[in-house]
């Protein structure tokens, strides 16, 4: 049975007991884009108690938040998600409760939430227009849009739901989430929302490391990693985020070598030629193969030169990754890729062996 089936199959069998159901959030926009969605979440006014009852194996992975997990028949992935929930659930069906956040004091998660039987509330915490309408799979398809999401969508906008800067206020990571979105589907950000993004950049910094890596690295493996990194630029996030990125900015380049210009147009096209779904590690190395040329940027009197850029280079990709905490292996592996990018151009001198 596949992931749409399952969903449906939970909605039907929470409906047969009484409750509300429905498809929401990802799924619901990809299925209208003619998307095949990555998962299904399913938003229900039944509590975590009452889901746990319905289904015979689940896992109460966020029960405080009215989260379940109800795993796919004949698939095995969720049995992983059950020992390491954070591991994305494949496999597995998001059951969540309607709810209502209470206030955010740490920028990610709310101190506390209000179960609620109201789906028109539940989706007013969400993120954005396009990622809060509902799904009503039986029986037929009827789309439920409290927040104007179809409208948004059909207009290409990534528009926050309610108020932009009390969306970002809430939880930091939405400011990342917003340009992914944005690149990923070729949309517009809306004005009051990018200039909220442009309001509290700096205080992304809340967010973990891991987070803002697990972002930036989808960002880079979409497919539109060129357009993320403008709009990153674009929003000031660029500077908060990856600040030896953004330094690449103005940095010349010897015109007869690079006639493109600076460092950062040079970046920014080879990004534009990275394929969906390439490996993080290629991603990577080619956003940072030349992140040591502005620390050792000087005009000699025969040309520009970047004197032991590369050295300079690995040595910050390896602070960068540390702090971004790449497992070791792919920080060797993006770390091999900044060292050695300069004998590409060696290639035609060569012996064949």
């Amino acid at each position: 049975m596949n992931g749409k089936q399952s969903a449906i199959e939970i909605v039907k069998t929470l409906r047969e007991r009484g409750h509300q159901a429905f498809l929401v959030g990802g799924c619901v926009r990809d299925l209208l884009l003619g998307r095949e969605p990555a998962d299904y979440d399913v938003a229900t006014n039944a509590v975590p108690t009452e889901v746990m009852k319905i289904f015979p194996r689940t896992w109460a992975v966020g029960a405080q938040f009215g989260v379940v997990l109800v795993p796919v028949p004949e698939e095995e992935g969720c049995e992983s998600s059950a020992e390491n929930p954070q591991s994305h659930h494949h496999g597995c069906i998001e059951v969540a409760t309607f709810r209502s956040d209470g206030v955010y004091t740490d920028g990610r998660h709310p101190d506390a939430v209000r179960f609620s039987k109201d789906p028109r509330e539940d989706v007013q915490r969400r993120d954005f227009t396009i990622n809060g309408m509902l799904l009503d799979p039986l029986p037929g398809d009827e789309v439920i849009d409290y927040v104007g999401g179809r409208a948004d969508l059909q207009a290409k906008i990534v528009r926050t739901i309610g108020d932009a800067r009390r969306r970002f206020t809430e939880d930091k990571l939405r400011m990342l989430r917003a340009v992914r979105f944005a690149a990923r589907f070729g949309y517009e950000i809306e004005a009051a929302t990018m200039e909220a993004i442009r309001e509290l950049a700096p205080q992304v910094g809340v967010v973990s490391h891991e987070r803002v890596r697990d972002e930036l690295t989808k960002m880079l493996t979409e497919g539109h990693a060129r357009r993320a990194f403008e709009l990153l630029d674009d929003s000031g996030l660029l500077q908060e985020v990856l600040p030896e990125v953004a330094k690449m900015k103005g940095v010349k380049q010897p015109p007869e070598y690079h006639p493109e210009g600076d460092v950062w147009v040079h970046t920014l096209l080879l990004l534009e030629k990275l394929p969906e779904n390439c490996s993080a590690t290629l991603a990577w190395g080619a956003l940072l193969h030349d992140v040591g040329k502005p620390p050792t940027f000087r005009i000699a009197p025969d040309r520009i030169r970047f004197d032991r850029h590369v050295e300079v280079g690995v040595k910050m990709t390896e602070e960068l990754g540390r702090e971004l905490r790449f497992s070791s292996d792919e920080l060797e592996q993006v770390s091999a890729l900044v060292e050695n990018h300069m004998k590409f151009a060696e290639v035609t001198r060569m012996r064949e062996s």
